[in-house]
């Protein structure tokens, strides 16, 4: 049996290896598929504790495709490449957060 390295794990997915585009892309499209909307957020550290992270841009509630989200990923990770960046899916009819995930870590070849 293979024990996981210690190292801190976050939000959901977290204990799978990074998601690469094409599956980044699928996650999205989930959320789409759900009628949720999509967001992006960034925050410099991603503790337990860290509730409140600063939203990129306004939710992109006119979102139709997965591009337009990826879009707006890569130009929150070319601005703000030293934060955490994450993609959120909310629902209007609950009003709250359904899922989110970690799309870029800083410092890191890989997300």
């Amino acid at each position: 049996m293979q024990t996981l390295p210690k190292e801190r794990r976050y939000e959901t997915l977290s204990y799978l290896p990074p998601l690469s585009d094409a599956q980044i892309a699928k996650q999205i499209q989930y959320i789409l598929n759900q009628g949720y909307i999509p967001a992006i957020e960034f925050n410099e550290k991603s503790e337990p504790a860290e509730f409140y992270w600063t939203m990129w841009k306004l939710p992109l509630f006119s979102a139709r495709s997965t591009q337009e989200v990826l879009n707006e990923v890569q130009s929150c990770r070319s601005q703000y490449g030293n934060c955490y960046i994450r993609v959120v899916g909310f629902d209007n009819v609950k009003q709250c957060q359904i899922l989110s995930f970690i799309v870029h870590k800083p410092n890191s070849s890989r997300y």
